[in-house]
């Protein structure tokens, strides 16, 4: 424990101790009618305790504002997108009710925002205009095991015709050679030409490579009585001549399986200013739980997710560019479990900590590494512990961003498994050969833990739930402040709501944290109950703002260039001991691959501040960043905001 914390819990005992030495004096019965809860309110409610440990409250929005919100993004505005689609909520989806809210933290006023598709399980991040980009979401709900009336699955249509690609309009009909079923398509398909394929020292023709299409079949009847147990090659019926032979489906077992959720290619821009969806070009794969990550030259990486047959993307990743707002396919393959932590480095390559939020096979895209994007090179980084409960852990960069240390939080095993691990790994990318190293442990092992980094350099680490989506009253309301500069845990006051599954975090721009949603699969600890999704917003007030005063920070330019300067007012700028540079938050399914807090030089002269922000445009990516002061004892002041173009 360091010492910091050890005088913080030393005076909250004191504290505590006081308060029920006071309290014995008084007469039994009044203290019988206090009661634990009241006590409670009192002790948590006390200057001093709050001043060590902070203070949790719920926001109280009118029922009609409320919703399952599944997304959250801070906006250059200060306000917050909190974003529902259906809410995995599949009367909502069946009624297109899709929802979208914009929360003023300030103001406290909340608005509806009309939703143009299915967002729900959709990505997202921030783009160099202020806007954020989301892509994908939810075109089909799953379907389990004893719902699924009509057997299906994939059907991966080839096409040997070298001159030119086929489509396959929805109802088309595959016919198997072998087990005489037929299955419909539910979904027109695009079939690409064959590719010729030549020796490459003599230049003689080989063969064809068919083109390859994937669709979802189903049968034209419900029962078992239609599935398949093998692979079966299928005519495609209504094509005639070249076509008929060059044009036909292969599909492995057909059957009554669970139908995972399926994807969406639809992809917008969400403008703060207009507080609207803008439609861009779609991408070129549907995907359902992806991830979006800026990339060194601001173009936007797409990764993983469900396709719009219930598959994992497989390994096609794809990039947005922000100038023309179209998407391209990466050259190569490589793939990841979806909502994988994806992060840009200083060097332009990308670290995947080996988070992630789900589907995948559990041997493929899961050991985490250093990725580098042109080439597609994957280089391993080695030490993790408990690898093999990677789900469902959150991975922070920690502060300064400068430092390039990574913290990979908690996790589970694959799945709905009961594992969970209570481990911190911290692995620093600037060692010459880096690996992880294991941080303090949680008391807990914590799936779906929620981290927000501090403007005094500090992490908040808070919730999550020691079993798959919180399964036996396991939501754990804890909270805890991490320490970069002495790797420590400090603890400091439990929130008041459970968070686990659709849940998440993010830095207001005043200092405060908020929290949102949870979707528990139960509602009680033997399990017999639905959860109910919970809808309240939390707001953590960190305890340096209980204390005295406050710097404040004023009078800036709105934009500042890599490598330039800006100069700011602050009356207490004398006192000004560290300026950070925070990038805003765009969180989900325990993933926010944009947040960072970059350390800024500065220079102090009367009430004068200047601070200069860093060249590299990969530590600095184009956008909009919250400006923040810390005075000599750690206290921030209220965000600026800034533009680095």
């Amino acid at each position: 424990m360091n010492d910091r914390a050890g005088r913080r819990r030393a005076r909250r005992l004191a504290i505590g101790t006081a308060v029920v030495l006071a309290l014995a004096g008084m007469n039994g019965p009044w203290l019988y009618r206090f009661g634990t809860a009241k006590y409670h309110q009192y002790q948590i409610n006390k200057p001093e305790y709050k001043a060590e440990n902070g203070k949790w409250e719920i926001v109280d929005f009118p029922e009609k504002y409320r919703q399952n919100t599944i997304h959250a993004a801070l906006l250059r505005t200060g306000k917050v997108l909190l974003v529902a689609g259906s809410g995995n909520n599949q009367d909502n989806f069946d009624a297109k009710k899709f929802d979208t809210r914009i929360w003023d933290p300030v103001k406290g006023t909340i608005k509806k925002v009309p939703t143009p598709k299915d967002l729900f399980c959709t990505g997202h991040t921030q783009l160099a205009n202020g806007n954020l980009l989301i892509a994908g979401g939810t075109k089909r709900y799953e379907k389990l095991k004893g719902d699924v009336t009509k057997a299906g699955g994939l059907m991966i249509v080839h096409n040997e015709n070298p001159d030119q690609p086929i489509t396959l309009p929805a109802g088309t009909k595959f016919t198997g050679k072998e087990n005489g079923r037929t299955f419909v398509s539910r979904d027109p398909v695009v079939v690409e030409r064959a590719t010729k394929v030549f020796d490459k020292q003599t230049g003689k023709f080989l063969r064809n490579d068919p083109g390859l299409g994937r669709i979802y079949v189903e049968a034209q009847k419900s029962g078992a009585k239609y599935e398949t147990g093998t692979q079966d090659n299928y005519r495609i019926q209504g094509l005639t001549g070249t076509d008929a032979r060059n044009t036909y489906g292969i599909a492995q077992k057909l059957a009554l399986d669970k139908k995972d959720f399926q994807g969406i290619r639809d992809a917008f821009e969400f403008d703060p200013v207009a507080e609207k969806y803008i439609k861009v070009d779609p991408m070129k794969e549907a995907r359902w739980y992806p991830t979006l990550t800026t990339l060194s030259d601001g173009k936007i990486l797409s990764v993983s997710g469900l396709d719009d047959i219930g598959q994992l993307v497989p390994g096609k990743n794809e990039v947005f560019d922000p100038k023309t707002k179209k998407w391209t396919y990466l050259p190569k393959v490589r793939q990841f479990p979806t909502y994988p932590a994806l992060f840009l480095m200083q060097n332009g390559k990308v670290f995947y900590s080996g988070s992630n939020a789900g589907y995948g096979p559990d041997n493929v895209g899961r050991v985490p590494g250093i990725w580098d994007v042109d080439t597609n090179k994957f280089t391993k980084i080695p030490g993790l512990s408990d690898a093999n409960e990677m789900e469902t852990s959150g991975t922070v960069l920690l502060p300064p961003a400068q430092d390039e240390k990574y913290m990979v939080i908690g996790g589970g095993g694959v799945g709905e498994s009961a594992l969970s691990s209570n481990r911190t790994r911290i692995v620093d990318m600037k060692a010459d050969s880096p690996k992880f190293v294991d941080g303090p442990t949680l008391e807990k092992g914590t799936r779906y833990p929620q981290a927000s980094i501090l403007p005094d350099d500090s992490v908040l680490v808070s919730g999550g739930s020691e079993d798959y989506r919180g399964r036996g009253d396991s939501n754990i309301l804890q909270a805890r402040l991490y320490h970069p500069d002495t790797n420590t845990f400090e603890s400091v006051a439990d929130p008041l709501v459970g968070r686990n599954y659709h849940s998440g975090s993010l830095l207001l721009p005043d200092g405060r944290v908020m929290f949102f949603g949870s979707d528990s699969l139960y509602g009680d600890k033997a399990n017999t109950k639905p959860g109910v999704f919970e809808q309240r917003i939390e707001i953590y007030t960190p305890p340096y703002l209980y204390r005295d005063s406050r710097p404040s920070l004023s009078g800036g330019p709105q934009t500042i260039a890599r490598g330039a300067s800006g100069t700011f007012t602050s009356p207490q700028a004398s006192v000004i001991k560290k300026v950070r540079l925070i990038r805003p938050s765009a969180s989900t399914h325990v993933t926010d691959v944009d947040q960072r807090s970059i350390e800024l030089k500065f220079t102090v002269s009367g009430d004068k501040v200047k601070m200069t922000v860093p060249e590299n445009k990969n530590l600095v990516q184009s956008g909009w960043y919250m400006v923040f002061v810390d005075d000599d004892q750690g206290t921030p002041s209220k965000a600026q905001w800034v533009r680095v173009p």
